[in-house]
């Protein structure tokens, strides 16, 4: 491996002296006229830091919000060469000379070890690690080149390809960095999070077959080590750090639709706020369902200054009466109609916000002017935004943003030639300025809307999970481009952000029908499932890709409204543990070497696989099933999981496999989410074993749930070859839900009809038809289909057992 030249720090103070140095749960050490810190966060998490001039850095609140760890019981012991931490979780050895850190078990296995604890070259910091032979890793944002991070080399800083030429520039997979998170874990069970919003560099053993490295080109080496040894718990510790992802309103987990407006870039003529309300209307006349809509750039003015690259707040004069649209799209049921922005603030016709911005001091300045960005570091120049900027839209019905072009604040716009603010602190305010950017109008609009926050954003840094999701940037509608940005929202979730979405059929250029069809199959099994386009005139709307692609759409989309009680209980897992709706296979198979190269299959929630199809033409696939039990969620078919699989892939068919377990719940079909009362759950069993289901429930838009109103309704099954017990418990919690009763979806696989049915001792009579259980409970068996439906007698107020036999 390359050494890089500098300070290697020296030996360790005395134990003595040590002890005089110890403030809480932090160790602090002297060397020469510089200081290490040593802080346990926790019994199986440290930080380490370091400060060449012995002052360290506030603590920060875009990339950090938990500073305040419990105190943990350490006991130290030292030797000539080496202090020894343990935690009872792990032993923590610092070598005094060369310095250097040391992680074991309780048990003496080595978890890691560096190789050179602390490199430094002029301003450039880091540490070099042991690379072992069996290590690989993962995590590293937004990523769209591998899953699998071992012997490559990394760069994070947010932006894109620099290349004008865009096929080699903003469409260059290998550069894209929307969403970097300086964050991995190690299939060795540990993570490690450099804690540092400066540009860094990792290699991950491409210079060394024994060496890993990472730095930072500014700023104190501060990271911290993770033990887990299982990556959902690394995630989990990782999350205590930057903070999990909220619980969006239930309505946000329905489909987003992005417009613009009916005119992109050279179109804006075509725009009106007519057009608006007709595509709203539309989506409702056809059932197709929808909650959220977006209006894009092309709804205001661009600026007199930044032209395309800028935000004025003033409407286009082609929207003659924005507030009749906003009215008029509430009154269809669209639940938040959100705006595009962009960071610089800009003069138009009437409106002249950026010199009056300036005139107060809230832009943040430049080297030869005072600056066109809204300063988002600084809380009064929010506020004045909100005041003056956003509340101009906010008073009319706008009740969310899409801060767009976070990657702009130091760098290169894309609409412009202009790279705004630059030096030495610009450029360690840059990572994180997409976070500021995004949780000023999170926060304002949350407040003001009296419900659940909600932002889209394209760029972010570690943290960018709280403000609360991201998109996966402009890819243009090309095969080429498909499976790469599947494998951006496999990475990011793995980084800690739960919410991600992307352009469904891709962002430029007209799509393929039949791309078209196999992306919006893996849109709507995304965290969030966004349809937006500006290909000029199919703007991505189902209608304009042909009959098969319409009802492809509908069918997806259907199915999504469908599955929202199984996607929002998983949601509240997210919440509570960090474990993204979209999860890596390696997520909970990181011992299975099988699972580290798969970049185009993942888990959505705890039951579901998905497995897309991103070849033109394909009629078949190979997916790699996992260890378990799993059933073919279309057909039925069982199938012994840690083997690879060949079938068919009709075009309106997604593969999609369910666990020999699953328990998914699901609501009846609606428009949008509060269309009618959700009066009856259908439970989809896949019996094998004994399973388990949390099904959780709240008023799904305010942010009570954080106080803890909410309900979990535990369901479960276990079976045998002669019998199936599936038992809803009555709901538990603060929360009271709604009244329903159950209808059991099982996939009776025992080839026989049952013999006896019984809710709660007593027998259920047999219905002629599944319609009949519409009206009424009892049981009916299909038998061409194997699928044993149940229909309760009682309702959600009350235990149910039922027995099959």
């Amino acid at each position: 491996m390359k050494r890089i030249t500098g300070i290697i720090l020296g030996s360790i103070i005395s134990l003595t002296t040590f002890a005089q140095t110890k403030q809480g749960n932090t160790y602090l050490f002297n060397y020469k006229n510089e200081k290490v810190r040593l802080e346990f966060c926790s019994a199986d998490m440290f930080r380490v830091r370091v400060s060449k001039n012995g002052k360290f850095a506030p603590d920060e609140h875009l990339m950090q919000i938990n500073y305040n760890w419990p105190n943990i019981p350490v006991k130290v012991s030292d030797s000539k060469s080496i202090t020894s931490f343990s935690t009872g979780k792990i032993v923590v050895k610092v070598s005094k000379a060369p310095f250097g850190v040391s992680v074991y078990t309780v048990n003496g296995k080595l978890i890691s070890a560096d190789k050179i604890g602390i490199t430094r070259d002029k301003d450039v910091v880091g540490s070099a690690k042991q690379l072992q032979p069996d290590e690989h890793f993962f995590g590293f944002g937004e990523r769209m080149d591998f899953t699998d991070q071992r012997n490559k080399l990394l760069k994070l800083d947010v932006g894109r390809g620099k290349s004008r030429d865009n096929l080699l520039g903003a469409y260059n997979i290998n550069e894209a960095n929307y969403c970097p998170v300086p964050f991995f874990m190690s299939t060795r069970g540990y993570g490690v999070f450099l804690h540092n919003s400066s540009a860094t560099e990792w290699d991950m053993g491409n210079t060394s077959n024994n060496t890993y490295s990472f730095k930072a080109a500014d700023g104190e080496l501060d990271y911290y080590f993770v033990y887990g040894p299982s990556f959902p718990s690394i995630l989990n510790s990782y999350l205590s750090i930057t903070g999990k992802s909220p619980l969006l309103s239930r309505f946000a987990f329905g489909l987003h639709m992005g417009t613009y407006s009916g005119g992109t870039w050279g179109h804006e003529e075509l725009t009106s706020d007519k057009y608006v309300v007709a595509l709203g209307r539309k989506m409702r006349e056809m059932g197709i369902p929808v909650d959220i809509l977006i209006l894009d750039s092309t709804w205001r003015l661009f600026g007199e200054n930044g032209g395309k690259g800028a935000t004025t707040f003033e409407w286009r004069e082609t929207f003659k009466n924005p507030k009749s649209m906003f009215d008029s799209l509430y009154a269809m049921n669209f639940k938040m109609v959100g705006l595009h922005i962009r960071p610089r603030f800009d003069n138009s016709k009437n409106l002249h916000l950026l010199d009056q911005a300036r005139a107060k001091g809230f832009t943040y300045p430049e080297k030869d002017n005072p600056g066109e960005f809204v300063n988002v570091f600084d809380q009064n120049a929010v506020n004045w935004w909100w005041d003056n900027g956003v509340m101009k839209v906010a008073s009319l019905g706008a009740k969310f943003l899409k801060t767009d072009e976070g990657s702009a604040f130091g760098a290169l716009a894309n609409e412009s030639e202009k790279v705004g603010p630059t030096g030495k602190v610009v450029s360690q305010l840059h990572n994180v300025f997409p976070i500021a950017y995004a949780k000023a109008p999170f926060l304002k609009f949350q407040e003001y809307n009296g419900m659940r926050g909600l932002n889209q954003t394209r760029e972010g840094y570690a943290g960018i999970q709280r403000y609360p999701y991201i998109f996966a940037g402009d890819w243009p509608s090309e095969w080429q481009y498909f499976a790469p940005v599947i494998k951006a929202g496999i990475n990011i979730g793995l980084s800690g952000v739960g919410y991600w979405a992307h352009c469904m059929g891709g962002f430029e250029h007209p799509a393929d029908p039949e791309l078209y069809m196999r992306w919006v199959q893996f849109g709507m099994f995304s965290p969030v499932a966004m349809v937006f386009g500006m290909d000029h005139p199919g703007y991505k709307e189902p209608w304009n890709y042909g009959a098969g692609a319409l009802a492809n759409f509908k069918k997806y989309d259907d199915l999504r409204y469908r599955l929202i009680p199984y996607i929002y209980s998983n949601a509240y897992t997210q919440y509570q543990t960090g474990m993204p709706l979209m999860r890596a296979l390696v997520l909970e198979h990181q011992d299975d070497t099988n699972t580290y190269d798969v970049g185009d299959e993942y888990m959505f929630g705890n039951s579901f696989l998905v497995a897309p199809v991103t070849v033109k033409g394909a009629q078949t696939r190979t997916v790699y099933l996992p260890e378990g039990t799993w059933f073919n969620y279309w057909t039925g078919e069982k199938y012994t999981g840690k083997q690879y699989i060949h079938i068919l892939t009709p075009m309106d068919q997604l593969p999609l496999f369910v666990k020999g377990d699953a328990i998914i719940p699901m609501q009846n079909a609606r428009r949008y989410m509060d269309e009618k009362p959700v009066d009856e759950i259908t439970l989809d069993i896949f019996p094998y074993k004994s399973s388990q289901f949390q099904l959780y429930e709240d008023d799904g838009t305010s942010l009570k749930y954080q106080q803890g109103e909410s309900s979990i309704t535990n369901i479960t099954t276990v079976s045998s070859n002669e019998s199936l017990a599936v038992n809803i418990a009555s709901p538990v919690g603060k929360f009271i839900p709604t009244s329903h009763t159950y209808l059991t979806k099982i996939h009776w696989n025992n080839g026989n009809a049952p013999s006896s049915i019984t809710e709660n001792n007593e027998g259920l009579k047999k219905a002629g038809s599944a319609e009949d259980l519409q009206t009424k409970a009892g049981w009916y068996y299909d038998k061409a289909n194997n699928l044993l439906w149940i229909k309760t007698i009682h309702s959600n107020r009350a235990v149910i057992n039922l027995v099959v036999k």
